[in-house]
């Protein structure tokens, strides 16, 4: 058996773990060794490339593969769980500008040999387009994220036009540089196209939007490395490319589904670019909450019969995962019924409460989708809004008027009782405000997540 023989082979094991892998993400109960398969086929796809190859500098992959592991050790041990929707963007854009990277290199390396054809280099621009603009739009996700820059959608007349203008030049020079690849210029004007064109894409979503752009963006890092396979003749990288980018594209229609919006309204509407205030059913008078207490709140739960707890990115900032699960340990043992919504763009990366509450060892029977919970809540005693604002917004059902309207929600308000655990009346992401607090049976709790879920606790404790 040559060495061909048994590279490919190898691809194929790799492959086989990669979808096995991919499809144990799916759930909860087996998504931690989905990630360990999947992590064991790029392994074997790694050593078996390695093996293929005739001739290369061990040095190089030896630091790499040091520098690398070195660099991903301490980034999963000290990035938060709060931060990992901007640790998700910033791999997105590595994973992006890499394959953009290599696809240049061979291109530098064969484009005097006469082995690269007009498709061929076609490919490499390709890579390249998609690459160096998942690398910046992503940069730009990121700081949206971490605050760097703002998380309102920022726009300006024109825009629409200057980007599409931007996007038929950036285009136009990746097909120049297909049929011209000894002039050099194309080349520039198709790196700098992609990397304005990244940040021009992203800057016009709001944060609201950020779970649907990073799931998108991570669809574009894929296809950039199955174009790059294309470049180097590699099947496995072709298919872990498409692999990625499929995926990416049926979470990110997910994802938009869950929002009850079109994929161009996300990319092209700028929403959350102004902040809105809601009409409400008590317009045009002065709004009021009413407020409880940790006592209060301890006495509602212990003799309730049904909690429902709806986790939003609150509670990702405040660390408050593990004292949610130890309140909810407590009810269970007074003998309530308590459960878990997610509502599927919650929190801000796709997922995010489900890694949240798994981490804390919540038990996955007790977490339930959106389309799952939603009929329970009418005969629930008391929900526990914790950190989510516009996921639980009866404006979204109501108000024709409301930005969101018709977005699908948890339907929280029609409960016998909710309260709202939040630090202060601020809107979320979307900007508008939430018809929920002003409603006859919704109560306030205001403060830091942690602290509240931990005075409740004691106060459980002793009701």
């Amino acid at each position: 058996m040559d060495i061909k023989t048994i590279v490919d082979l190898s691809y194929l094991v790799a492959i086989i773990f990669f979808v096995v892998g991919l499809k144990r993400l799916s759930s909860p109960a087996t998504a931690r060794s989905g990630n360990q398969l999947a992590s064991v086929g790029m392994l074997i796809g790694v050593v078996a490339t390695l093996v293929g190859l005739e001739k290369f500098s061990y040095e190089f992959i030896i630091g790499g593969l040091v520098i690398g592991s070195f660099v991903g050790a301490v980034l999963a041990r000290k990035i938060e769980m709060t931060s990992m929707p901007e640790m998700v963007a910033v791999l997105n854009g590595f994973g992006g500008i890499a394959s953009g990277l290599v696809a240049l290199a061979e291109f530098f390396l064969k484009k005097d040999t006469g082995l690269f054809s007009m498709g061929d280099v076609g490919t490499v621009g390709l890579s390249v387009l998609i690459g160096l603009l998942t690398f910046t739009g992503s940069l730009l996700a990121f700081g949206k994220l971490k605050g760097f820059v703002t998380g309102r959608a920022v726009t300006y007349k024109g825009q629409q036009i200057i980007n599409g203008l931007l996007g038929v030049i950036t285009i136009g020079a990746l097909v120049m540089f297909a049929i011209q690849p000894d002039m050099p210029i194309w080349m520039y004007i198709l790196i700098v196209g992609a990397l304005i064109l990244g940040v021009a894409l992203v800057i016009p979503i709001g944060g609201a939007d950020m779970p649907v752009v990073i799931s998108l963006l991570n669809s574009y890092s894929g296809v950039a490395a199955a174009a790059t396979g294309f470049v180097l003749n590699n099947n496995l990288l072709i298919i872990s490319g498409a692999l990625v980018g499929a995926s990416g594209l049926i979470l990110t229609n997910i994802m938009c589904k869950a929002m009850n919006r079109s994929l161009g309204n996300v990319l092209f509407g700028a929403f959350g670019s102004v902040i809105e205030q809601i009409a409400g059913p008590d317009d045009g008078g002065p709004k009021t909450v009413r407020q409880a207490t940790a006592e209060d709140l301890a006495v509602m739960t212990s003799y309730a019969q049904k909690v429902i707890i709806v986790p939003g990115y609150g509670l990702a900032v405040a660390q408050a995962q593990h004292s949610i699960r130890e309140a909810g340990e407590l009810l269970e043992r007074k003998g309530v019924d308590v459960r878990y919504a997610i509502h599927p763009v919650a929190g801000r990366m796709p997922g995010h409460m489900n890694v949240l509450l798994a981490e804390a060892n919540v038990p996955y029977d007790q977490l339930y989708d959106m389309d799952e919970i939603n009929s329970e809540f009418e005969s629930t005693d008391v929900v526990l809004v914790i950190g989510a604002n516009d996921v639980v917004n009866p404006a979204a059902r109501d108000n024709p008027a409301s930005p969101i309207y018709g977005m699908p929600i948890l339907d929280v308000d029609k409960a016998k009782t909710v309260v709202v655990f939040k630090r202060s009346m601020n809107p979320g992401f979307a900007g508008i405000d939430n018809e929920l607090f002003y409603k006859h049976n919704t109560y306030m709790y205001f403060g830091d997540a942690k602290k509240s879920i931990m005075a409740l606790i004691s106060a459980i404790k002793e009701a």
